[in-house]
Order: structure tokens, then sequence, then C-alpha cells
């Protein structure tokens, strides 16, 4: 049987406020406390645990984090990002602002969390053999 994620930990500068970044713009419920992280249990089982850095804020190291969503999901998600006037990308180089792109027979869009780290939301899983 292959190995399953169970859950993540992102270093932030600001657990909760990460977390509630995330659940925002998901439409998710609050983050739950689960010791010294901020949880974010997502629909596959995984769950991404945010953690107060031990070291510096500025010495955070970014992260990347793709969530595969259904279309109407994408729409919702796309929305908020747009109501908040966040900036956001059709690729993860950022040579592509306030876009959305059509790869990989769906859309996506990037988007970087308050600590930068980088998260895609994308509607179809990449095709390798594209």
């Amino acid at each position: 049987m292959p190995a399953q994620l169970d859950h993540t930990i992102v270093h932030s500068s600001d657990r909760s406020a990460s977390a509630r970044f995330l659940t925002g713009l998901l439409g998710a419920p609050e983050p739950r406390a689960y010791g010294p992280f901020a949880a974010v249990p997502l629909a596959n089982g995984v769950t991404v645990d945010y953690a107060d850095s031990i070291v510096r804020a500025d010495r955070i190291v970014m992260q990347h984090l793709a969530f595969l969503v259904s279309e109407e999901e994408f729409d919702e998600i796309y929305a908020r990002i747009i109501e908040r006037g966040l900036p956001h990308w059709g690729d993860p180089g950022h040579t592509e602002p306030q876009q959305i792109n059509h790869r990989h027979r769906g859309r996506g869009v990037y988007v970087d969390d308050p600590d930068g780290h980088s998260l895609e939301f994308l509607t179809h899983p990449y095709v390798m053999d594209e």
C-alpha cells in the first residue's frame, strides 16, 4: 500500500493569521487549535498545521502547497481573491500577474500567503505526459 500524506507543518510568523488566511480563501471553518499548531483539516483527511516559527520571521523558507478543488470551489476561491484585492498569478514564477491559467486540462491560480508561502488552487491534477 502506498503511503498517504497525513499532515504537513508550515512555519509562519503568526500561525493563527496564516491558518485563517487559508481557511478564508477556502471558505472553510476556523482553524482548530491543536497543541502548538493552528490546524486546517482538508477534505481528504490531510491537515495543514501552521506553527509559529522558532526562527526569525524574515528567515521563513517559502513552501508551495497545491490544493485540488472542484470547478465550483475554484470559482468561489477566485472570487474571494478578487474581492480581497490579493495579488495573484497564473504561474508559479509570478510572471503572469492578475491571471489564471488553463493548463493541465483545468484552471489554476497562485496566491502568496502573509509569509510568502505559495498557495496554488487547481481544478485538475497535473497531467505528466503533456
